[in-house]
């Protein structure tokens, strides 16, 4: 490896493409050659199950669908992450009200998210269901080896470090955005999230009863439409949009039986968003 040492001789540098460069220069990193992103884990699904729309409704929707994914276990790999739900919401109301700052919010709801991965991994424990941490993605491949099933809480590993907002101090970066970053960092299969709605719509058709279906989207026309409302975080889009492995995002409704099993299979059920 060479070593050049500059013109005054105070520093010393290894020999590279990025030698002397500061970092933030944007004519050099726009025109820096770089190596396609590998894909990990290219035979593994990312499947989010919701806190509220799933986990919070307990036994009227888990245990169909915790049937469901270990049937579908038998075909196809699958990393499950969990969101926070009804009680992130509650303990961010009460840090809001008492003036916490962002990263200790934050923190709050990973907590929240990781009792769900708990709840989950004890439900399919005799499928194979074991609970992991985000330090833990390099041991994946020893997971799939030995027939697991891994569970891993969806908040992003951010927690005090969580970036500020200018209208709110809501971390932005929740459990749907903590699973896409996973997906695009192992180059998952799919990165499919479950909530209880058919989809996206226009707006929440919770409600608004007028609120129109919108089965598939690129990124860039949703964007455009610039909705009051999404089904999912709008980091999500950005995450998507800049991703160099994951081309979608699917999101089904995980209170009809077999919408999961069909989104495995790779058809189209609920809505597809599409980076392009």
């Amino acid at each position: 490896m060479a070593l050049l040492r500059e013109r005054d001789g105070r520093r010393l540098h290894v020999k590279s493409k990025l030698m002397g460069e500061s970092l933030v220069g944007k004519t050099f990193l726009e025109g820096l050659t770089i190596a396609p992103q590998q894909r990990l884990f290219p035979d593994v699904n990312v499947v989010k199950i919701g806190g509220q729309s799933i986990c919070d409704r307990g036994v009227k929707a888990l245990p169909a669908l915790v049937k469901e994914i270990a049937a579908c276990k038998k075909d196809h790999k699958m990393l499950l992450t969990t969101g926070g739900g009804t009680r992130s919401r509650h303990i961010y109301s009460i840090g809001l009200e008492l003036g916490m700052p962002t990263g200790i919010i934050a923190k709050f709801g990973s907590s929240v998210s990781e009792q769900n991965a708990l709840l989950v991994s004890t439900l399919l424990s005799s499928f194979g269901g074991i609970k992991i941490g985000h330090d833990e993605v390099i041991k994946l491949s020893t997971y799939f080896a030995q027939d697991c099933l891994p569970v891993m809480h969806g908040m992003p590993p951010y927690d005090y470090f969580a970036l500020p907002t200018s209208k709110s101090r809501l971390p932005v970066h929740r459990t749907d955005v903590g699973t896409l970053i996973l997906a695009n960092l192992i180059g998952a299969k799919s990165c499919i999230l479950i909530k209880d709605e058919q989809g996206l719509y226009t707006d929440d058709p919770k409600k608004n009863a007028k609120a129109t279906f919108i089965p598939e989207i690129s990124v860039a026309d949703l964007l455009a439409k610039d909705l009051d409302d999404l089904i999912i975080e709008r980091p999500c889009l950005e995450i998507l949009q800049n991703s160099e492995v994951i081309d979608r995002i699917q999101i089904i409704n995980g209170l009809e039986a077999g919408n999961l099993t069909k989104a495995l299979r790779g058809e189209h059920v609920g809505t597809i968003i599409y980076r392009k």
